[in-house]
């Protein structure tokens, strides 16, 4: 396995480059949505747990949709 993973490091490592990239749009993204909201709960989450997107692209497309229909 050691063998193999040296010697397609280069293959890797742009997949590693693709998966932080992706990972800081949408995190920046919905750091950014519960700050407006003032969601310290969420942005704390948002901050400190990394799921590759995943938990920031909920949040971006649910409960800050839900939030926003209740503070109207």
């Amino acid at each position: 396995m050691q063998d193999f993973l040296l010697t397609n490091w280069t293959q890797f490592s742009w997949l590693i480059v693709i998966a932080v990239i992706w990972s800081l749009v949408w995190k920046g993204f919905a750091l950014w949505k519960a700050a407006q909201q003032n969601d310290k709960t969420w942005f704390i989450a948002l901050l400190i747990i990394n799921t590759l997107g995943i938990l920031e692209i909920f949040y971006i497309y649910f409960f800050s949709k839900r939030n926003n229909a209740s503070l109207k």
